[in-house]
């Protein structure tokens, strides 16, 4: 099984908000199908070298755009996909880590990508009907078959980590982290990854938006699952300085404040997965960069006055 893959590029293109529609839970807003594969063509286009996508993002719908879009690009970014996730007739998600059902999710995912094989196959969520080294020997099954070139892990913890990491190498891990969700900082996961070689993908740098240029909360539809994020409870964060204070600081650096919160990420040693909705948006992936100290030290003061502490 390959130890490691290539993944030049400090941010790539995440899929999960081109999935949004009828059927899946996690409502983004409106989002038309020309516009979706527009966004991923631009992508390519403008140099994003990896783009992130699972099944689960529309129940397929995020793959198949991808695959669409990609099919005629003469430069082709690494893809990476997951598996293990499968709906439920109400709509809604569970895991099955068995191998029959890894290897049909696996092979329903590279019909809708269009390809034989991926850069690296992940393990959505964990299971817990499944002993992880389970799964883990299916996907390394996978890699050895040339249906990706390494395997990764998505939201599991250390302890599973290392337990899959026993059975075959872990190239890849992802975990939600950005300048208002810190956890992979205190539970191990990013110490895991810089001792085990492993790269750091960091989901939702921009906190699902909440750290966009752009972002209006108060302008969501009504149907959108990020007027229930933590982040969103005026009791739990003071969204308006908080956003107030960051584009004050991202504006003395010179940059965006989607750069500010994604030089953060780059910051801590993690590769960011990045969001996109439109063509404009996805341009702007390959020019993020590392924040200096400073400025680091800076943005998380910020957040840290935008918590109540009472």
């Amino acid at each position: 099984m390959t130890d490691a893959v290539e993944l030049p590029g400090l941010a790539g293109l995440g899929t999960a908000p081109l999935g949004s529609g009828p059927g899946w839970y996690l409502d983004w807003g409106p989002a038309g199908r020309d516009d979706a594969v527009a966004t991923v063509q631009a992508a390519a286009r403008a140099g994003v070298t990896w783009i992130d996508t699972a099944p689960f993002y529309g129940w397929g719908r995020a793959e198949t755009i991808t695959g669409a879009a990609l099919a005629d690009e003469k430069t082709r970014p690494v893809l990476l996909t997951k598996c293990g996730t499968f709906r439920r007739p109400d709509g809604s998600s569970h895991e099955d880590h068995g191998t029959d059902a890894i290897r049909a999710d696996v092979a329903a995912s590279l019909s809708r990508l269009r390809v034989s094989s991926v850069g690296v196959l992940q393990l959505h969520d964990p299971d817990p009907d499944t002993p992880v080294e389970r799964a883990w020997e299916t996907v390394c099954g996978l890699v050895a078959e040339g249906k990706a070139r390494a395997g990764g892990l998505s939201n599991h913890p250390v302890e599973l980590m290392d337990r899959a990491a026993a059975i075959g190498p872990v190239s890849v891990v992802q975990h939600q982290l950005s300048l208002l969700h810190r956890e992979p900082e205190t539970t191990g996961v990013l110490d895991w990854c810089a001792s085990h070689g492993a790269a750091f993908l960091a989901w939702s740098p921009l906190a699902s938006g909440f750290l966009a240029d752009d972002f209006d909360l108060d302008a969501l539809e009504a149907g959108d699952f990020r007027r229930n994020l933590p982040w969103a409870d005026a009791g739990r964060l003071d969204l308006a300085q908080l956003r107030r204070e960051l584009s004050e600081l991202a504006s003395q650096g010179q940059m965006t404040m989607a750069g500010l919160a994604v030089g953060w990420v780059l910051a801590k040693g993690a590769r960011a997965i990045v969001g996109a909705r439109s063509p404009a948006e996805a341009r702007i992936i390959p020019h993020f960069r590392p924040l200096p100290s400073d400025l680091v030290a800076a943005a998380e003061e910020i957040v840290r006055r935008a918590r109540p502490t009472g």
